[in-house]
Protein backbone atom coordinates (compact mmCIF):
# COMPACT_ATOMS: atom_id res chain seq x y z
CA UNK A 1 0.00 0.00 0.00
CA UNK A 2 0.95 3.61 -1.00
CA UNK A 3 -0.44 5.69 1.68
CA UNK A 4 -1.50 9.42 1.07
CA UNK A 5 -2.41 12.04 3.02
CA UNK A 6 -5.12 14.91 2.54
CA UNK A 7 -4.81 18.16 5.05
CA UNK A 8 -7.36 21.14 4.91
CA UNK A 9 -6.42 24.74 5.54
CA UNK A 10 -7.45 24.48 8.84
CA UNK A 11 -5.45 21.42 9.99
CA UNK A 12 -8.00 18.80 9.30
CA UNK A 13 -6.53 15.50 8.35
CA UNK A 14 -7.63 12.64 6.54
CA UNK A 15 -5.30 9.42 5.52
CA UNK A 16 -5.73 6.77 2.93
CA UNK A 17 -4.09 4.82 -0.31
CA UNK A 18 -2.68 6.88 -3.32
CA UNK A 19 -3.97 6.28 -7.12
CA UNK A 20 -3.37 8.14 -9.54
CA UNK A 21 0.22 10.15 -10.17
CA UNK A 22 2.74 10.44 -7.46
CA UNK A 23 3.36 13.76 -6.19
CA UNK A 24 1.51 16.33 -4.16
CA UNK A 25 -1.58 18.57 -5.14
CA UNK A 26 -3.24 21.72 -3.91
CA UNK A 27 -6.35 23.53 -4.50
CA UNK A 28 -9.78 24.50 -2.71
CA UNK A 29 -11.55 20.87 -1.20
CA UNK A 30 -15.20 20.57 -3.08
CA UNK A 31 -17.35 17.92 -3.76
CA UNK A 32 -20.16 16.36 -6.11
CA UNK A 33 -22.37 14.21 -5.24
CA UNK A 34 -23.17 12.86 -8.73
CA UNK A 35 -23.44 8.85 -8.80
CA UNK A 36 -22.15 8.65 -12.18
CA UNK A 37 -20.11 10.36 -14.87
CA UNK A 38 -16.73 10.63 -13.15
CA UNK A 39 -15.28 10.99 -16.61
CA UNK A 40 -16.68 14.14 -17.74
CA UNK A 41 -16.63 15.62 -14.26
CA UNK A 42 -12.88 15.28 -14.20
CA UNK A 43 -12.31 16.80 -17.76
CA UNK A 44 -15.00 19.86 -16.93
CA UNK A 45 -12.15 22.83 -17.14
CA UNK A 46 -14.67 24.25 -14.59
CA UNK A 47 -12.46 22.07 -11.59
CA UNK A 48 -9.32 23.95 -12.20
CA UNK A 49 -7.78 24.51 -9.05
CA UNK A 50 -10.15 22.05 -6.97
CA UNK A 51 -9.74 18.84 -5.18
CA UNK A 52 -12.95 17.30 -6.11
CA UNK A 53 -14.44 14.80 -3.93
CA UNK A 54 -16.83 12.18 -4.86
CA UNK A 55 -19.67 11.61 -2.54
CA UNK A 56 -20.69 8.23 -4.66
CA UNK A 57 -18.95 5.90 -2.51
CA UNK A 58 -17.79 3.50 -5.32
CA UNK A 59 -15.53 5.10 -8.05
CA UNK A 60 -13.57 3.86 -10.90
CA UNK A 61 -16.01 1.10 -12.15
CA UNK A 62 -16.81 1.97 -15.45
CA UNK A 63 -13.24 2.41 -16.38
CA UNK A 64 -12.62 5.27 -18.73
CA UNK A 65 -13.06 5.63 -22.81
CA UNK A 66 -12.76 7.68 -25.88
CA UNK A 67 -16.03 9.52 -26.15
CA UNK A 68 -16.90 10.84 -22.40
CA UNK A 69 -14.42 14.03 -22.76
CA UNK A 70 -15.78 17.12 -21.79
CA UNK A 71 -12.29 19.01 -22.70
CA UNK A 72 -8.76 17.83 -24.13
CA UNK A 73 -7.98 16.65 -20.50
CA UNK A 74 -8.45 16.82 -17.21
CA UNK A 75 -8.26 20.14 -15.50
CA UNK A 76 -8.95 19.77 -11.92
CA UNK A 77 -5.85 19.04 -9.55
CA UNK A 78 -6.77 16.33 -7.42
CA UNK A 79 -9.46 13.83 -6.62
CA UNK A 80 -10.39 12.31 -3.83
CA UNK A 81 -12.88 8.90 -3.53
CA UNK A 82 -14.10 6.68 -0.80
CA UNK A 83 -13.33 3.24 -2.91
CA UNK A 84 -11.61 3.00 -5.88
CA UNK A 85 -11.68 0.58 -8.49
CA UNK A 86 -9.14 -0.67 -10.68
CA UNK A 87 -10.56 -3.59 -12.23
CA UNK A 88 -13.37 -1.58 -14.20
CA UNK A 89 -16.18 -3.50 -16.49
CA UNK A 90 -17.96 -2.08 -18.92
CA UNK A 91 -18.45 -2.43 -22.65
CA UNK A 92 -16.81 1.15 -23.82
CA UNK A 93 -13.94 0.85 -21.25
CA UNK A 94 -10.29 1.38 -22.57
CA UNK A 95 -8.75 1.35 -19.65
CA UNK A 96 -8.78 2.00 -15.58
CA UNK A 97 -9.23 5.18 -14.19
CA UNK A 98 -5.47 5.20 -11.74
CA UNK A 99 -3.78 4.63 -15.10
CA UNK A 100 -6.04 7.46 -16.86
CA UNK A 101 -5.03 10.01 -13.53
CA UNK A 102 -1.14 9.28 -13.73
CA UNK A 103 -1.68 9.81 -17.45
CA UNK A 104 -2.35 13.27 -17.18
CA UNK A 105 -0.70 13.56 -13.93
CA UNK A 106 -3.61 14.38 -11.55
CA UNK A 107 -3.13 13.27 -7.82
CA UNK A 108 -5.89 10.79 -5.94
CA UNK A 109 -6.34 9.49 -2.72
CA UNK A 110 -8.87 6.68 -2.05
CA UNK A 111 -9.84 4.98 1.30
CA UNK A 112 -10.77 8.08 3.39
CA UNK A 113 -14.11 8.66 4.93
CA UNK A 114 -15.96 11.09 2.32
CA UNK A 115 -18.81 11.05 4.61
CA UNK A 116 -16.81 12.60 7.15
CA UNK A 117 -14.88 15.39 4.91
CA UNK A 118 -18.15 16.72 3.20
CA UNK A 119 -19.94 17.11 7.08
CA UNK A 120 -16.77 18.94 7.53
CA UNK A 121 -16.94 21.00 4.19
CA UNK A 122 -20.66 21.62 5.00
CA UNK A 123 -19.93 22.74 7.98
CA UNK A 124 -16.97 25.23 7.37
CA UNK A 125 -17.26 25.96 4.06
CA UNK A 126 -15.10 24.92 0.90
CA UNK A 127 -11.28 25.90 1.91
CA UNK A 128 -7.67 24.90 0.29
CA UNK A 129 -6.04 21.29 1.10
CA UNK A 130 -3.63 19.15 -0.27
CA UNK A 131 -3.01 15.71 -1.11
CA UNK A 132 0.72 14.25 -0.81
CA UNK A 133 1.83 10.67 -1.36
CA UNK A 134 5.37 11.45 -1.22
CA UNK A 135 5.37 13.81 2.26
CA UNK A 136 4.45 12.35 5.34
CA UNK A 137 5.04 14.79 7.61
CA UNK A 138 2.00 15.76 9.02
CA UNK A 139 3.43 19.33 10.53
CA UNK A 140 5.35 20.26 7.07
CA UNK A 141 1.86 19.38 4.99
CA UNK A 142 -0.36 21.37 7.60
CA UNK A 143 1.80 24.29 7.20
CA UNK A 144 1.79 23.91 3.60
CA UNK A 145 -2.37 23.85 3.20
CA UNK A 146 -2.48 26.83 5.67
CA UNK A 147 -0.32 28.68 3.28
CA UNK A 148 -2.92 27.70 0.19
CA UNK A 149 -4.42 30.79 -1.54
CA UNK A 150 -8.44 30.85 -1.72
CA UNK A 151 -10.34 30.97 -5.12
CA UNK A 152 -11.45 34.60 -4.31
CA UNK A 153 -9.92 37.11 -6.64
CA UNK A 154 -8.42 34.69 -8.70
CA UNK A 155 -8.27 34.60 -13.30
CA UNK A 156 -8.67 31.02 -13.77
CA UNK A 157 -9.53 31.07 -16.57
CA UNK A 158 -6.19 32.19 -18.36
CA UNK A 159 -4.65 29.35 -17.68
CA UNK A 160 -7.94 26.49 -19.43
CA UNK A 161 -9.26 28.89 -22.52
CA UNK A 162 -8.47 28.02 -26.02
CA UNK A 163 -4.97 29.83 -27.54
CA UNK A 164 -6.74 30.16 -30.89
CA UNK A 165 -10.10 30.41 -32.69
CA UNK A 166 -11.62 26.96 -33.96
CA UNK A 167 -14.68 25.96 -35.20
CA UNK A 168 -17.11 22.79 -34.28
CA UNK A 169 -19.01 20.80 -36.26
CA UNK A 170 -19.47 17.53 -33.91
CA UNK A 171 -23.38 17.01 -33.04
CA UNK A 172 -24.97 14.46 -31.07
CA UNK A 173 -24.26 10.79 -29.84
CA UNK A 174 -25.73 8.04 -31.52
CA UNK A 175 -25.02 4.00 -30.31
CA UNK A 176 -23.88 2.55 -33.59
CA UNK A 177 -21.66 5.45 -34.75
CA UNK A 178 -20.58 7.76 -31.87
CA UNK A 179 -20.57 11.26 -32.28
CA UNK A 180 -22.47 12.99 -35.65
CA UNK A 181 -20.67 15.14 -37.38
CA UNK A 182 -22.64 18.30 -38.41
CA UNK A 183 -22.77 19.38 -41.96
CA UNK A 184 -25.70 21.82 -42.28
CA UNK A 185 -26.16 25.13 -40.90
CA UNK A 186 -28.83 27.39 -39.94
CA UNK A 187 -27.12 30.10 -37.91
CA UNK A 188 -23.54 31.14 -36.74
CA UNK A 189 -22.69 31.41 -32.99
CA UNK A 190 -19.36 32.40 -31.59
CA UNK A 191 -18.73 31.08 -27.85
CA UNK A 192 -16.34 32.59 -25.78
CA UNK A 193 -14.25 30.05 -24.27
CA UNK A 194 -14.04 30.74 -20.87
CA UNK A 195 -13.57 26.88 -19.86
CA UNK A 196 -16.08 25.31 -22.08
CA UNK A 197 -17.52 22.00 -22.31
CA UNK A 198 -17.75 19.57 -25.37
CA UNK A 199 -21.47 19.22 -24.30
CA UNK A 200 -22.13 22.30 -24.91
CA UNK A 201 -20.92 22.25 -28.26
CA UNK A 202 -22.64 19.83 -28.91
CA UNK A 203 -25.41 20.43 -28.13
CA UNK A 204 -25.20 24.06 -30.21
CA UNK A 205 -23.79 22.01 -33.40
CA UNK A 206 -26.94 19.79 -33.09
CA UNK A 207 -29.21 22.41 -33.55
CA UNK A 208 -27.99 23.46 -36.86
CA UNK A 209 -25.62 26.11 -35.26
CA UNK A 210 -22.03 27.09 -37.02
CA UNK A 211 -20.12 27.25 -33.78
CA UNK A 212 -16.55 29.19 -33.34
CA UNK A 213 -14.95 29.43 -30.41
CA UNK A 214 -12.46 32.22 -29.43
CA UNK A 215 -10.40 32.65 -26.36
CA UNK A 216 -11.89 34.33 -23.40
CA UNK A 217 -9.74 37.87 -24.15
CA UNK A 218 -11.08 37.87 -27.76
CA UNK A 219 -11.95 41.78 -28.06
CA UNK A 220 -16.26 42.45 -28.91
CA UNK A 221 -15.07 44.20 -32.07
CA UNK A 222 -13.24 40.99 -33.58
CA UNK A 223 -16.09 39.07 -32.61
CA UNK A 224 -19.02 41.04 -34.38
CA UNK A 225 -16.31 41.14 -37.63
CA UNK A 226 -17.39 37.15 -37.37
CA UNK A 227 -20.96 38.31 -38.42
CA UNK A 228 -22.39 36.01 -35.95
CA UNK A 229 -26.26 35.26 -35.50
CA UNK A 230 -25.87 34.91 -31.82
CA UNK A 231 -22.70 35.01 -28.68
CA UNK A 232 -22.73 33.04 -26.36
CA UNK A 233 -21.06 33.03 -22.97
CA UNK A 234 -19.20 29.78 -21.46
CA UNK A 235 -18.74 27.94 -18.11
CA UNK A 236 -15.30 28.27 -16.70
CA UNK A 237 -13.51 28.07 -13.09
CA UNK A 238 -13.39 30.42 -10.30
CA UNK A 239 -14.25 33.85 -9.29
CA UNK A 240 -16.11 35.78 -11.95
CA UNK A 241 -15.03 39.22 -10.64
CA UNK A 242 -11.51 39.37 -11.65
CA UNK A 243 -12.44 38.45 -15.72
CA UNK A 244 -13.33 42.28 -16.14
CA UNK A 245 -11.77 41.89 -19.49
CA UNK A 246 -14.62 39.76 -20.47
CA UNK A 247 -17.18 41.91 -18.31
CA UNK A 248 -15.92 44.49 -20.38
CA UNK A 249 -16.75 42.87 -23.96
CA UNK A 250 -19.66 41.78 -22.79
CA UNK A 251 -20.79 45.21 -22.22
CA UNK A 252 -20.38 46.31 -25.25
CA UNK A 253 -21.83 43.21 -27.04
CA UNK A 254 -24.68 43.34 -25.09
CA UNK A 255 -27.62 45.42 -27.66
CA UNK A 256 -25.87 44.21 -30.85
CA UNK A 257 -26.32 40.20 -30.80
CA UNK A 258 -28.66 38.12 -28.60
CA UNK A 259 -26.11 36.52 -26.12
CA UNK A 260 -26.79 33.28 -23.97
CA UNK A 261 -24.84 32.30 -21.12
CA UNK A 262 -24.43 29.42 -18.80
CA UNK A 263 -22.58 28.86 -15.41
CA UNK A 264 -19.60 31.47 -15.14
CA UNK A 265 -21.34 33.04 -18.99
CA UNK A 266 -24.22 33.80 -16.47
CA UNK A 267 -22.03 35.55 -13.98
CA UNK A 268 -20.61 37.47 -16.17
CA UNK A 269 -23.76 38.67 -18.26
CA UNK A 270 -24.59 39.26 -14.64
CA UNK A 271 -21.47 41.72 -14.39
CA UNK A 272 -22.02 43.61 -17.29
CA UNK A 273 -25.31 44.43 -16.45
CA UNK A 274 -24.09 45.59 -13.52
CA UNK A 275 -24.90 42.83 -10.98
CA UNK A 276 -22.84 41.53 -8.26
CA UNK A 277 -21.38 38.33 -7.46
CA UNK A 278 -20.57 35.97 -4.02
CA UNK A 279 -18.54 32.89 -3.11
CA UNK A 280 -20.65 30.57 -1.37
CA UNK A 281 -20.31 28.29 1.54
CA UNK A 282 -19.54 25.26 -0.37
CA UNK A 283 -20.82 25.74 -3.88
CA UNK A 284 -23.34 23.35 -5.92
CA UNK A 285 -22.06 20.18 -7.82
CA UNK A 286 -24.01 17.65 -8.70
CA UNK A 287 -26.45 16.16 -11.20
CA UNK A 288 -29.71 16.67 -8.70
CA UNK A 289 -30.23 19.87 -7.92
CA UNK A 290 -33.86 21.57 -7.99
CA UNK A 291 -34.77 24.40 -10.20
CA UNK A 292 -37.72 26.50 -10.21
CA UNK A 293 -39.02 28.03 -13.43
CA UNK A 294 -40.48 30.99 -12.55
CA UNK A 295 -42.36 31.83 -15.73
CA UNK A 296 -43.70 27.95 -15.92
CA UNK A 297 -43.86 26.86 -12.19
CA UNK A 298 -41.82 23.57 -13.64
CA UNK A 299 -39.41 22.34 -11.11
CA UNK A 300 -36.22 20.80 -13.49
CA UNK A 301 -33.45 18.57 -11.95
CA UNK A 302 -30.40 19.82 -13.02
CA UNK A 303 -26.38 19.69 -13.40
CA UNK A 304 -24.61 22.00 -11.61
CA UNK A 305 -20.70 22.57 -10.83
CA UNK A 306 -20.17 26.27 -9.24
CA UNK A 307 -19.09 28.03 -6.40
CA UNK A 308 -20.11 31.30 -6.68
CA UNK A 309 -23.12 32.59 -7.43
CA UNK A 310 -24.96 35.89 -8.94
CA UNK A 311 -26.78 38.95 -5.91
CA UNK A 312 -30.15 39.66 -7.62
CA UNK A 313 -31.02 42.64 -5.32
CA UNK A 314 -27.63 44.26 -7.25
CA UNK A 315 -29.10 43.64 -10.48
CA UNK A 316 -32.85 43.66 -9.65
CA UNK A 317 -33.54 46.99 -12.04
CA UNK A 318 -31.98 45.52 -15.16
CA UNK A 319 -32.81 41.44 -15.51
CA UNK A 320 -35.73 39.52 -14.35
CA UNK A 321 -35.48 36.73 -12.37
CA UNK A 322 -36.11 33.17 -14.30
CA UNK A 323 -34.85 30.83 -11.86
CA UNK A 324 -33.98 29.82 -8.59
CA UNK A 325 -32.58 27.02 -6.39
CA UNK A 326 -34.76 25.13 -4.42
CA UNK A 327 -32.28 24.29 -1.80
CA UNK A 328 -31.13 27.54 -1.39
CA UNK A 329 -32.81 29.97 -3.09
CA UNK A 330 -29.88 31.19 -5.03
CA UNK A 331 -30.44 32.71 -8.86
CA UNK A 332 -30.17 30.42 -10.91
CA UNK A 333 -31.62 32.19 -14.06
CA UNK A 334 -31.67 36.11 -15.38
CA UNK A 335 -33.03 37.85 -18.50
CA UNK A 336 -32.22 41.24 -19.36
CA UNK A 337 -35.27 43.42 -19.52
CA UNK A 338 -33.64 45.77 -22.24
CA UNK A 339 -31.45 43.39 -24.29
CA UNK A 340 -31.99 40.02 -25.99
CA UNK A 341 -29.83 38.10 -22.92
CA UNK A 342 -30.33 35.67 -20.65
CA UNK A 343 -28.24 33.15 -19.01
CA UNK A 344 -28.40 30.53 -16.22
CA UNK A 345 -26.25 28.98 -13.52
CA UNK A 346 -26.74 25.47 -13.73
CA UNK A 347 -25.50 23.24 -16.95
CA UNK A 348 -28.61 22.23 -19.30
CA UNK A 349 -26.56 20.51 -21.41
CA UNK A 350 -25.66 18.27 -18.42
CA UNK A 351 -22.70 15.49 -19.14
CA UNK A 352 -23.15 14.26 -16.61
CA UNK A 353 -26.72 14.84 -15.65
CA UNK A 354 -30.44 15.40 -16.27
CA UNK A 355 -31.57 16.61 -19.61
CA UNK A 356 -34.81 18.38 -18.09
CA UNK A 357 -33.29 22.02 -18.95
CA UNK A 358 -31.90 21.46 -22.35
CA UNK A 359 -34.86 23.57 -23.94
CA UNK A 360 -32.98 26.73 -23.39
CA UNK A 361 -30.89 26.02 -26.33
CA UNK A 362 -33.80 26.10 -28.47
CA UNK A 363 -34.94 29.54 -26.55
CA UNK A 364 -31.31 30.68 -27.88
CA UNK A 365 -32.33 29.76 -30.96
CA UNK A 366 -35.73 31.55 -31.01
CA UNK A 367 -34.02 34.50 -30.01
CA UNK A 368 -31.92 34.44 -33.12
CA UNK A 369 -34.81 33.80 -35.57
CA UNK A 370 -36.57 36.73 -34.01
CA UNK A 371 -33.13 38.88 -34.28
Amino acid sequence: MNKAFLVLADGTTFEGEAFGASGEASGEVCFNTSMTGYQEILTDPSYRGELVTMTYPQIGNCGVNDEDYESSKPHLSGFIVKEYFDMPSNWRSKGNLGEFLAGNNVVGIHGIDTRSLVRHIRDRGAQPGIISNTDFDLESLKQKASRLPTLVGRDLVQEVTCQSAYSWDEGGWNLATGYEKVTTHQFNVVAYDFGIKYNILRNLSALGCKVTVVPARTAWQEVLDMNPDGIFLSNGPGDPEPIDYAVDNVKNLLGKKPIFGICLGHQILALALGGKTYKLKFGHRGGNQPVKDLNTGKVEITSQNHGFAVNYDSIMEKADLTHINLNDNTVEGISSKEYAAFSVQYHPEASPGPHDASYLFNKFLKMMEKQ
